[in-house]
């Protein structure tokens, strides 16, 4: 499908971490243990899928220790998205609200809370373990805002994206636009950037326009770059929830004109973020010793998440009927609700 694709505008340099492979490793294990995969069926979709080299690409300086906590938190996101976008929880936000607002309590905590209980979702499991792992490294406005943004993700996934396929309902451009930095776990991702290269930012930069600008357009390219490469898989399933559907829907434009819309509009964010980074760096110099490592860490996201999605077998359209009968590897155990394998549709494309 690439050669099909429009350009992809992205001057950042390719780099990837040497821990990549401890990651791999830490990744199967830690999955094992957490029991979030079980299934040989489902070992294999997730090995294929190399998430280990996808968090070297986005953290290419990180050390061992936050590499693998990165890959754990990445690889939480994906497991969780499938079950769902993949089977029919995604349409039954009801089925979930219990195991979401154990959740909710997990990294609501100011520190580490009591162990799930033994027969506690594998979701709710890895959630403590890593919430555990975390918090030590985290300040107390780091935690509050991680935390709303994690709940934000999984809401908004479960409730808003559900609604719209049980009721049939087609976002407009402009809300897709503001959900999809929620259901793509953008911000929980860009959030972990302070824990991986051990800076603290304060609230006052979180707050200002040009840090926010950076965020956002970061954020806009790494979700519909993701558009772009998911699109034919999701076109097969029937998935609405894509940047590249919508436009097609909304402006009647054929396939190739809408991927070089998006495409377009993906190059524009990522000037719109070049832009800020000078104006925040050249307002702020003082500040250049968490400024630099934050919007590099938002340059290795979008260079990182491109080279991934080119290479994965995960978006690959030939390979669709990998996500045809989801039963064959979503683990009813992740989040304790049997996922099932009707009423199916894709995902958001993570």
């Amino acid at each position: 499908m690439e050669s099909e694709l429009p350009d992809i505008y992205c001057p950042f340099t390719q780099r990837s971490n040497p821990h990549v492979e401890h990651t791999r490793e830490h990744l199967g294990a830690w999955t094992r243990r957490t029991g979030l995969i079980h299934r040989e069926s489902a070992r294999q979709r997730f090995q294929q899928a190399d998430f280990a080299a996808f968090v070297g690409m986005v953290h290419p300086t990180a050390n061992s220790e936050h590499l693998d906590l990165a890959a754990d938190w990445f690889v939480w996101l994906f497991l969780v998205d499938d079950q769902l976008d993949d089977g029919h929880l995604g349409r039954s936000p009801e089925r979930v609200r219990d195991v979401v607002e154990r959740m909710r309590s997990v990294v609501g905590s100011t520190n580490a809370g009591p162990r799930p209980e033994a027969d506690a979702p594998a979701a709710l499991v890895a959630l403590a373990d890593l919430w555990e792992r975390t918090i030590p490294r985290a300040s107390p406005h780091w935690r509050a805002r991680f935390s709303w943004h994690l709940m934000t993700y999984l809401t908004t996934a479960t409730g808003w994206e559900a609604g719209n396929r049980a009721e049939g309902v087609v976002p407009s451009e402009a809300t897709y636009i503001a959900k999809r930095r929620h259901t793509g776990a953008i911000h929980v991702c860009m959030d972990l950037i302070e824990i991986v290269a051990g800076v603290e930012a304060p609230e006052s930069v979180h707050n200002d326009a040009r840090f926010i600008t950076a965020l956002e357009a970061s954020c806009n390219v790494v979700c519909w770059a993701n558009d772009v490469y998911s699109y034919e898989k999701e076109q097969v399933l029937g998935e609405i929830h894509n940047l590249v559907h919508l436009v097609r829907h909304h402006r009647g434009y054929g396939k190739h004109q809408a991927l070089e819309h998006v495409c377009a509009e993906i190059a524009t964010e990522t000037r719109r973020f070049l832009t800020a980074e000078a104006e925040l760096l050249g307002l702020y110099p003082e500040l250049a010793g968490l400024l630099v490592p934050y919007l590099d860490g938002m340059r290795s996201w979008m260079r990182g998440n491109l080279d991934w999605s080119r290479q994965t077998p995960r978006y690959n359209p030939a390979d669709v009927s990998q996500y045809a009968e989801p039963g064959a590897y979503l683990e009813e155990s992740v989040l304790g609700v049997a996922a099932g394998n009707t009423g199916l549709h894709a995902g958001d494309g993570r």
